[in-house]
């Protein structure tokens, strides 16, 4: 009898899961296969992959080349500026709004959320529109009298890390007011009764204490960012060459999708190892805390 009720239990748990699992399946695992299949085929003459396909490593030994991994060191450097900055300036927004009253709090916090509700294209364009030599931050500079003539902002690596910057930052805030807003501020109290300054209080107790939201603003912002295309594309115009927009130029112009997959696995691959690396450090930092 017990074994009856264990099995229906087994049974009914797995109906509830087979949606997801059926979901994930489809449209996650399924389309993963068919990229790994992809890149360890030849290239067609005319794009795409040869019919009858013929399997080769050369798409994946190809990444090694200088060039591609200059690409790909230039997209890393980027994606830790874009990442260090969103949490060196979303940790103080963050800590801000969680110390406000509720309704005030709730106001900044759908300030925070509002960028999601437009589309991020949209977003980028915009961005552009104000960078542009005519756009509104020039136009406020040269009326203003701070520049004698409009800057060049456009199609740089500035332009680049302050798209990302401003695309991604609410996904830092967002984690680490989660954080903050659990912390027992009466241990910052305890803390100065011991001898501890505001800063070192802040270093000692407050930071590793909210640090779960940090490592969660770290990665839900540079996995992202490290394969961006859009904002490279628009704003670098060509000219800030990133992982992201080399991918997109694989499967799009040069129609060479077995490179273009391969790519896109090894990059998968290598973030995640870094991901899984600096979580490990992560928590054993907080287990020697």
């Amino acid at each position: 009898m017990l074994n009856l009720i264990r099995r229906y239990k087994l049974l009914r748990i797995a109906g509830l899961l087979s949606p997801g699992f059926l979901w994930l399946l489809l449209f996650f695992n399924l389309p993963l296969v068919i990229v790994l299949y992809i890149s360890f085929v030849e290239r067609g003459r005319a794009g795409g992959i040869k019919i009858p396909p013929v399997f080769t490593p050369n798409n994946y030994l190809q990444f090694f080349d200088p060039l591609y991994l200059g690409i790909f060191w230039h997209s890393v450097r980027i994606a830790l500026v874009v990442t260090i900055a969103c949490v060196v300036l979303g940790y103080p927004l963050a800590y801000y709004i969680s110390r406000r009253d509720a309704r005030r709090r709730d106001a900044l916090l759908l300030l925070v959320i509002i960028p999601f509700w437009t589309n991020f294209l949209v977003r980028t364009y915009a961005l552009k529109s104000a960078l542009a030599t005519d756009g509104l931050i020039n136009s406020l500079l040269v009326s203003g009298r701070l520049v004698q003539q409009p800057l060049d902002m456009l199609f740089n690596e500035f332009a680049v890390i302050l798209g990302l910057w401003y695309g991604y930052i609410p996904f830092a805030i967002l984690p680490m007011y989660a954080s903050i807003e659990k912390f027992d501020y009466s241990l910052m109290e305890a803390a100065a009764d011991l001898g501890a300054d505001m800063r070192r209080a802040f270093l000692r107790v407050m930071l590793p204490m909210t640090m779960p939201g940090v490592v969660a603003a770290f990665v839900l912002v540079f996995v992202p960012v490290v394969g961006a295309f859009i904002t490279p594309d628009l704003l670098g115009g060509g000219k800030v060459e990133m992982i992201g927009t080399l991918i997109n130029r694989q499967f799009g112009v040069a129609r060479n999708w077995p490179f273009g997959s391969a790519i896109s696995f090894i990059l998968m691959l290598l973030v995640l190892i870094g991901v899984l690396a600096y979580f490990r450090s992560g928590g054993e930092a907080r287990r020697a805390l």
